[in-house]
C-alpha cells in the first residue's frame, strides 16, 4: 500500500513538473512573440485613436469597447485558428502572408502621406451627411477592419516565433499574446482619448498644481494626436518594410537585405559609442526606405488604374 503510494506522488511529482515545464514554455514563447509583433502594437497604438476623434465625448469609452470586443474576436476566432492551421499543414505560406501583409501596411502608410501632400476632404464630407449612430457604426465597422490586417500580422508574426513547440503550446501562447496586446493597446488608447476630458476635470481643482497639469493636458492633446498620427505612418512603414526584406531573404533573395545590413553595420563601427542603436536605427530607415517604394507603387498603380478605365 506504501509503496503504492508513493509510487502515485511519483507520477504526481512528474505530472506537475511537466506542467511547470510547460507554463515556463507558455511564458517563455508568450513573451518571445509579443516582443516581435511590438512594432504593429505600435502602428495599432498610435491608428486607432483616430476613429473616435469627433465624436461625443460620452460616447468615446464605448466606442473603444466595441472596437476592443472587435479586435478579441479578430484575434481569437478567426485569425488563431487560421494561424493554427496554417503551422500545421502549410507552414510555408507563412512568410508569403506576412509579406503580403507588410505590403498592406506600406500601402496604407503611403496613402496616408498621398492624402497629406494633396489633401483629402472626401471622407470628411461624406461625414457630414451621416446621423451620430451612423458615423459611430461606420467609425466602429472601420476600425475592426482595420485591426483585423494589424492583428493578422501580429498573430502571424507571433507564430514565426513559435515554430517548434506543440500546438496545444503554440494556441495558449498566440492566445495570452492577442489577449495581452489588445488589453494593452486599448487601454492606452482610452487613457489618449479621454486625456483632454482628464484635464478638464484637473483644471477646475482647487489645488493650483491641479490646474496647471490639467491646462497643459488640455493643450497637449491635439499636439499628441498629431504626432501618433505620424508616429503611426512611420510605424506602417517601417514594419511594412521590414517584414518584405525579411521575407525576401527567407525566399533566398539576399541581396537587398544583406546590403541593408552591411549599411548599418558600417554605420554602428563609424559611431562605436552607440553602436548597438546606430546599426538599428540605419536597419530601420532601410526597412523604412523599401517600405515606401513598395506602397507608393501599389498606391500609383491602384490610382492610375481607375483613371484609365474613366479614360477609356
Amino acid at each position: 500500500m506504501a509503496g503504492g503510494l508513493v509510487a502515485l506522488l511519483d507520477d504526481v511529482a512528474a505530472i506537475a513538473k511537466l506542467a511547470a515545464a510547460s507554463l515556463d514554455d507558455v511564458a517563455g514563447a508568450s513573451a518571445r512573440a509579443g516582443a516581435k509583433a511590438a512594432g504593429v502594437v505600435i502602428d495599432d497604438t498610435a491608428v486607432t485613436p483616430r476613429y473616435v476623434v469627433g465624436l461625443a465625448p460620452q460616447r468615446e469609452l464605448p466606442i473603444i469597447g466595441k472596437i476592443a470586443l472587435g479586435s478579441l474576436r479578430n484575434k481569437l476566432i478567426f485569425l488563431l485558428p487560421a494561424a493554427l492551421l496554417l503551422s500545421a499543414f502549410a507552414p510555408w505560406a507563412i512568410t508569403p502572408i506576412l509579406m503580403a501583409g507588410g505590403a498592406f501596411l506600406c500601402f496604407e502608410a503611403a496613402e496616408k502621406i498621398l492624402e497629406t501632400l494633396i489633401g483629402g476632404h472626401e471622407t470628411e464630407q461624406a461625414a457630414a451627411v451621416l446621423d451620430a449612430r451612423q458615423l459611430e457604426d461606420r467609425q466602429v465597422s472601420g476600425a475592426i477592419r482595420t485591426d483585423l490586417i494589424l492583428s493578422a500580422e501580429i498573430m502571424a508574426i507571433a507564430l514565426s516565433e513559435l515554430p517548434d513547440l506543440p500546438i496545444a503550446t503554440q494556441a495558449i501562447a498566440l492566445a495570452l499574446v492577442g489577449i495581452a496586446i489588445t488589453l494593452g493597446v486599448y487601454g492606452v488608447v482610452a487613457l489618449i482619448v479621454k486625456m483632454d476630458d482628464i484635464g478638464l476635470h484637473l483644471a477646475k481643482r482647487a489645488s493650483a498644481i491641479a490646474q496647471i497639469v490639467g491646462r497643459g493636458l488640455v493643450k497637449a492633446m491635439p499636439v499628441l494626436l498629431r504626432v501618433l498620427a505620424t508616429v503611426g505612418t512611420a510605424a506602417m512603414i517601417w514594419v511594412g518594410g521590414g517584414i518584405i526584406v525579411h521575407g525576401m531573404g527567407e525566399f533566398g533573395l539576399t541581396a537587398l537585405p544583406d546590403g541593408i545590413h552591411r549599411i548599418a553595420h558600417h554605420a554602428a563601427e563609424a559611431v562605436p559609442v552607440a553602436g548597438g542603436v546606430v546599426n538599428w536605427l540605419v536597419g530601420a530607415i532601410g526597412a523604412a526606405i523599401v517600405g515606401l517604394i513598395v506602397g507608393s507603387i501599389i498606391v500609383a498603380v491602384l490610382y492610375l488604374l481607375p483613371h484609365r478605365k474613366a479614360a477609356h
